[in-house]
């Protein structure tokens, strides 16, 4: 099942998200018409990211399953795709190079399809999970000439996909001149090169406006798993 198309993806941390409680997610996502779901925390926890993916595809049915994984401690084989993340704005070779090493025994014997993708932080005006465990720095929420250099270079080196991540429960999203720079960089399919958005987005306007920015795929999480003001179907049409 591929993650194609554009629109609202839900982010769900397995660390902090139990078995029964992805199930709801699953079925509210549904409902709801999601595009895709996306698994992933800053921290290692094997098998509960294992148990969360069984439970959204369970009651999910018919929606994609991604691993947005923090490390190859991660791995599962209960998704359809792997974002094979490069974090590209930091220059941490664990994290640009030596997880996707460590993976190579599990997907050589479970083959799951994987999406190169450049991982970007943008600052989101608060240290994040994702800062403190990769030891990097975001890049500046005032220099979108910057996230597109990274972008491009990343496309050029090959990556099939760009994500910038303002990080989980950050104070403000990527800024919109960011998004729009990035687009520009990123030509939009065909060919096949999605950009993902996501971090501190709470509300279907800022949703709405990440979309009309250049962003393919809107990723919320944080508003989901505090109970969102606004119904997910608010969200998913805004992302539409």
């Amino acid at each position: 099942m591929k993650l194609d198309g554009q629109g609202l993806l839900v982010l769900v941390d397995p660390v902090r998200t139990s078995g029964v409680e992805a199930a709801e997610i699953g079925r509210q996502a549904k409902a709801a018409g999601v595009r895709g779901l996306l698994i992933g925390s800053s921290f290692d926890g094997a098998a509960q990211t294992h148990e969360v993916a069984r439970a959204l595809r369970t009651h999910a049915p018919g929606i994609p399953v991604a691993l947005f994984p923090g490390s190859a401690m991660q791995l599962t084989d209960q998704v359809d795709l792997v974002l094979f993340l490069s974090l590209v704005s930091g220059r941490n070779p664990q994290y640009l190079i030596e997880e996707h090493v460590r993976a190579v025994p599990f997907l050589q014997q479970h083959p799951v399809a994987t999406l190169s993708t450049a991982y970007i932080l943008i600052d989101g005006g608060r240290v994040t999970s994702v800062e403190s465990v990769s030891q990097t720095r975001p890049l500046p929420a005032d220099k979108p000439e910057l996230a597109a250099a990274h972008a491009t270079a990343a496309l050029l080196i090959g990556m099939q996909a760009v994500y910038l991540e303002a990080g989980s429960g950050a104070e403000r999203p990527v800024p919109l001149d960011i998004i729009r720079a990035c687009r520009s960089a990123v030509p939009p399919p065909p060919p096949d090169r999605p950009l993902f958005v996501g971090g501190g987005i709470r509300t279907p306007e800022q949703a709405r406006a990440a979309r009309a920015a250049g962003a393919d795929f809107v990723v919320i999480g944080t508003v989901v798993e505090e109970g969102a003001k606004h119904d997910l179907r608010a969200f998913v049409e805004a992302a539409r």
